[in-house]
């Protein structure tokens, strides 16, 4: 009973105020209209592979209902990845616009590996032009975004869980500068060494001043942190950053190295997709990394250094997730991939 009266409240105040979860998880970190463009096609042939299940009409309600998730896997996320998820319930389920930030609720990484491990559910899904909250008792079948940090590895471990990984889509895992540092090429090994605290100058590494680098850090456990921790320093030992220079949300981190009082100071870095797509600011730059610049051709190739995938996981065993995984891999799968944005595999 206190399920239903929880859902009525949620639905109502969604349709009352136009509330689609904005205000929290990924979408606090997006300042993008994420709309489908004019050139949008449908590549899905057949929809009936992947739907959603049965309404149950809210007791004292003849509008709102709860809806399982029938064949449609539940998901959630990097907030990299909202754009993609939103794309994917265009194809299969062709929800309106309107409805998209309420069905695709990102929680951002460490959450949706804590709730894919720990078999919790995404809460608060809704489609509220159909007055519909999604089964907020099933639990998380795909996370979509970075792969999980070494904690979250032992995590599923330690709950008897083993995690499939699958690439769906190529990133560049890019640092940025204020727009007015002249530096526009820094070495792997100048990286490694500046958030070491073996580099601290500007000047040591091409820049005009004597000026201390600024290094702005994620919080472990954040998808670009554990890029930052495994990918790019690769066994060397990050240095501990100073409280001011840890920026808790990626929307933060590019809010601060292009803040005006960081002109040439500021270091920071995250997804070349979310620079790009879901946070732009004129007051940052993107750095070529070992004289090779973020291109699609350059992260394919490889001559981008720091290149990484982004994932579907799932639990092993879990069917729906497995086929819905590999039609995201197939040619109509990467097709909708490409259509959201992203660097497809192929």
């Amino acid at each position: 009973m206190k399920r239903i009266v929880l859902a009525t409240l949620i639905l109502s105040l969604c349709l009352a105020l136009g509330l689609c979860s904005a205000d929290s998880g990924s979408w606090s970190q997006i300042n993008q209209s994420l709309e489908r463009g004019t050139d949008w096609v449908r590549y899905v042939e057949d929809p009936a592979d992947f739907q959603l299940g049965t309404l149950t009409p809210l007791e004292g309600s003849e509008s709102l209902a709860i809806c399982s998730w029938g064949d449609y896997p539940s998901m959630d996320g990097s907030t990299v990845c909202v754009p993609l998820a939103m794309e994917l319930a265009r194809q299969w389920l062709d929800l309106p616009e309107e409805d998209l930030n309420g069905f695709v609720n990102f929680s951002t990484t460490p959450y949706a590996y804590d709730r894919l491990t720990n078999d919790k559910p995404n809460p608060m899904v809704t489609i509220v032009s159909r007055g519909v909250m999604m089964d907020d008792t099933h639990p998380v079948d795909i996370v979509l975004g970075t792969g999980p940090n070494a904690d979250e590895r032992k995590a599923a471990e330690d709950a008897g869980k083993k995690l499939v990984m699958v690439p769906i889509c190529y990133d560049a895992f890019v640092f940025l500068v204020n727009s007015e540092n002249p530096v526009d090429s820094l070495t792997a090994d100048q990286i490694r060494r500046i958030y070491t605290g073996a580099i601290g100058l500007w000047s040591e590494v091409g820049g005009v001043e004597d000026l201390p680098i600024a290094a702005y850090q994620r919080p472990h456990g954040s998808g670009s942190q554990t890029a930052m921790e495994e990918l790019v320093m690769d066994g060397w030992q990050l240095a501990a950053a100073q409280s001011n220079f840890i920026s808790n949300g990626m929307a933060d981190l590019i809010a601060q190295v292009g803040n005006y009082d960081n002109a040439r100071e500021a270091l920071g870095y995250s997804y070349l997709y979310y620079v790009e797509g879901l946070y732009k600011s004129g007051s940052v730059k993107v750095l070529a990394v070992d004289g090779a610049a973020p291109t699609d051709e350059n992260l394919r190739s490889g001559a981008y250094p720091f290149t990484v995938y982004y994932y579907a996981v799932y639990e092993e065993g879990n069917e729906k997730a497995e086929r819905f995984v590999n039609w995201l891999t197939s040619d109509e799968g990467q097709a909708c991939v490409g259509q959201a944005g992203y660097v497809t595999l192929r």
